[in-house]
């Protein structure tokens, strides 16, 4: 007797459709993340707010597992160096100055910097720079 083996069907991954984030403060997050960071606000709706990064919806909802959160959401930018300026003048308090963390075969670099958002848990920027 052999065991049926299922058709195999390869999933086809898309982007990532949302990221959610427990915050303790719904209405101080919307607001940081709306001024400071300046996420479009797709709506809030109780105690979740919604964020538009780049067609990755972003959630934040309070509640009480706020500080169980141990992971960095990582937002693209195409120029890392005029972001980590302009969220500096915005009130992003940043861990260090952009840095290269990795030069890939082809010679492209990823550049990235870590701030914290209202709550101080990590965020980062990150970009890829094509080789001169």
């Amino acid at each position: 007797m052999t065991a049926e083996v299922p058709e195999r069907n390869d999933v086809r991954w898309g982007t990532i459709g949302q990221l959610s984030r427990s915050v303790h403060d719904i209405a101080a997050a919307e607001a940081w993340y709306r001024d400071v960071l300046r996420l479009p606000h797709l709506y809030t709706f109780g105690n979740l707010a919604f964020f538009d990064c780049g067609g990755t919806r972003l959630m934040l909802s309070a509640g009480e597992k706020a500080d169980a959160d141990s992971y960095v959401i990582y937002l693209r930018v195409p120029d890392i160096h005029a972001a980590h300026r302009e969220l500096q003048a915005r009130g992003a308090v940043f861990q260090a100055a952009p840095h290269m963390i990795h030069r890939h075969a082809d010679g492209t670099e990823e550049w990235m910097a870590f701030f914290g958002d209202n709550e101080g848990r990590p965020l980062g920027i990150m970009c890829q720079v094509p080789p001169a």
